[in-house]
C-alpha cells in the first residue's frame, strides 16, 4: 500500500518564510561563456614575449660558449666527430703562413695608399707571392693531416674532406676560429 507523505510539523519553518539566497546575477548567455572561455593559443602579452626573447637569447649564449668551447653537443656538424677535433688540434698546434694574411693585405693597402708607383706595384706583387706561399702552406698542411689521421685511425676510416677542412682552418687567424684552439702551439695530437 501506498504510504502518505509525511506530515510537517508545526515548528518547520515555511518555504515562503525564507528569504532566496542565490548567486545574485543572472545566468550568462553561451555565447557569453565561450568568449570568456577564448584565450590566444599563443600567449600575445609583451611579458610573454619578452620572456620568449630572454630564454632564447640565453638558449644562444649557452650554444655559442658551447661552441666556442669544443662541446660536441653544440658543434655544428662539419665541426663534429673525432676526426674534426684531431684537425682542428693538428692544425692549431702549428705555426701557419695563412694566419698572416689579413695582416698583410691591410698593410698592401697602406702602401697603396703612398703616392709613389714603386711601392703600389711591389706591394701587390708581395702579396701575390705570399699568397702562392700560403697556398703551398694550406697543400702541405692538408697532406700532413691526412697522413697523420690515416695512420691513427685507420686507412680506409678517414673522413672525406678532411684535408681541406684543415687547410681551411690555416688560413683563419688563431684568435678568431671557433670551436677555439683547444691546445697550445707546439703540442701535436698523438
Amino acid at each position: 500500500m501506498a504510504k502518505s507523505p509525511a506530515p510537517v510539523p508545526n515548528d518547520a519553518p515555511v518555504a515562503s518564510d525564507v528569504t532566496a539566497s542565490g548567486k545574485g546575477r543572472a545566468t550568462p548567455s553561451r555565447a557569453e561563456q565561450e568568449a570568456a572561455r577564448k584565450r590566444p593559443l599563443v600567449a600575445d602579452t609583451k611579458e610573454a614575449k619578452a620572456r620568449a626573447r630572454a630564454e632564447l637569447a640565453a638558449q644562444r649564449e649557452k650554444a655559442r660558449v658551447g661552441m666556442a668551447a669544443g662541446d660536441e653537443r653544440y658543434l655544428p656538424v662539419r665541426d663534429k666527430g673525432p676526426q674534426r677535433r684531431f684537425a682542428r688540434d693538428f692544425v692549431d698546434a702549428g705555426w701557419h703562413l695563412g694566419e698572416g694574411v689579413m695582416p698583410f693585405m691591410v698593410l698592401v693597402i697602406v702602401l697603396t695608399l703612398i703616392p709613389n708607383g714603386f711601392f703600389q706595384y711591389w706591394s701587390f706583387v708581395a702579396l701575390w707571392i705570399f699568397i702562392l706561399f700560403v697556398i703551398g702552406d694550406m697543400i702541405i698542411t692538408s697532406i700532413r693531416v691526412k697522413r697523420a689521421a690515416k695512420a691513427k685511425f685507420g686507412e680506409s676510416k678517414v673522413e672525406k674532406g678532411l684535408g681541406w677542412y684543415a687547410a681551411m682552418r690555416t688560413v683563419q687567424m688563431r684568435f678568431m676560429r671557433l670551436p677555439k684552439a683547444q691546445v697550445k702551439r707546439g703540442q701535436y695530437p698523438a
